[in-house]
């Protein structure tokens, strides 16, 4: 099993910038992709940004030139760097953990909410 623990959620005006970090621990050897998901309020759960083991990183157009995924694999650790932050990007941030062969598994999630 792998486990997934977020933090950096919280409450921020429209323009402003969080962070947040997602720590795996377990069966770390389960682990090749990482990402950040997330759902707002009546939508369906939506890809922000992936990225691969090797640093390959995969944006989504809406946070593009905003948000900045980064990773520290001896800390088995991600992070989403959100600037720029808009009403819209409010929603619950799931830290996810993907491998062909293992699969995915998904944080409890964090909630990030922008006030304008």
């Amino acid at each position: 099993q792998v486990q997934l623990e977020e933090s950096g959620g919280g409450l921020v005006q429209a323009g402003g910038s969080l962070r947040l970090s997602c720590a795996a621990s377990g069966s770390i050897f389960r682990i090749n992709d990482m990402g950040w998901y997330r759902q707002a309020p009546g939508k369906q759960r939506e890809l922000v940004a992936t990225i691969t083991r090797t640093g390959n990183t995969n944006i989504a157009d809406s946070v593009k030139g905003r948000f900045t995924i980064s990773r520290e694999n001896a800390k088995n650790t991600v992070y989403l760097q959100m600037n720029s932050l808009k009403p819209e990007d409010t929603g619950v941030y799931y830290c996810n953990s993907h491998h062909r062969t293992w699969g995915d598994y998904w944080g409890q999630g964090t909630q990030v909410t922008v006030s304008s």
